[in-house]
């Protein structure tokens, strides 16, 4: 395995089956892509299908992992009590496959201009995708840690299909109802979505995002102003 040393920005490089820790989680998101109901939902059920067949064939391939140096953001400092809930919920063995990987995170904001405060509240580490550490052009799967009393702003992805799987905590999209563990948040193409935190608790999801080679490398990820519903 190569070592990037402090003043090498070359990520270190390795393959995943000498990293078997990476390759249980994602076997967890094959099983929680394989065994979460699609509630009836034709969109849905194809989704979760495109995941699995997707992460399928990457981990036949035996990617590249590619470890930038670990980076942490201020709301990391809610990581451990998310990953404390979540192994009380039907989610344990995932959040167990995250606290072997966790060392090895990179949390991102991944927006040039944050709104006013949230830098303190949100960050996300991707696990799968072009830029790695799992390396493919097909699939993004990741992390999205939120603050209590945190609101992410709305905000829509042209091309890309996105779901989230609510891990610990509890949230709100587009103040349709509330998502608590166990539960897959579906966003088509083009779809405005907002979330929302409870006041006491902070929230960990897992997300997946399916769509072009191109989009995927690009996904030009920007806030938008959610329009209000018609009356």
């Amino acid at each position: 395995m190569q070592e990037a040393s402090d003043s090498d920005p070359t990520p270190a490089v390795t393959r995943l089956r000498e990293q078997p820790d990476w390759g249980y989680l994602f076997r967890e998101f094959y099983e929680m892509y394989r065994h979460s109901s699609a509630g009836g939902s034709t969109k849905i059920r194809s989704h979760q299908r495109t995941v699995r067949e997707t992460l399928s064939k990457v981990l036949d391939s035996d990617p590249p992992l590619q470890f930038e140096k670990p980076d942490h953001k201020p709301v990391c400092a809610h990581l451990k009590r998310a990953l404390d809930e979540g192994r009380l919920e039907r989610t344990a063995t995932v959040i167990r496959a995250i606290e072997s990987v966790q060392h090895q995170l990179s949390w991102r904001f991944g927006y040039e201009k944050l709104p006013r405060g949230l830098s303190q509240k949100y960050a996300y580490a991707e696990l799968m995708g072009p830029t790695g550490p799992a390396v493919s052009d097909g699939l993004i799967l990741g992390l999205v840690l939120f603050a209590p009393k945190c609101t992410y702003p709305a905000h829509s992805h042209d091309g890309i299909t996105e779901s989230y799987f609510c891990l610990s905590g509890s949230v709100s999209e587009n103040d349709d109802g509330v998502f608590a563990p166990g539960s897959l948040i579906f966003n088509p193409p083009g779809r405005n979505h907002r979330i929302t935190t409870g006041e006491h608790e902070p929230s960990l999801l897992a997300y997946a995002w399916t769509g072009s080679k191109e989009r995927l490398a690009e996904p030009g990820m920007k806030f938008s102003r959610l329009k209000k519903p018609k009356t």
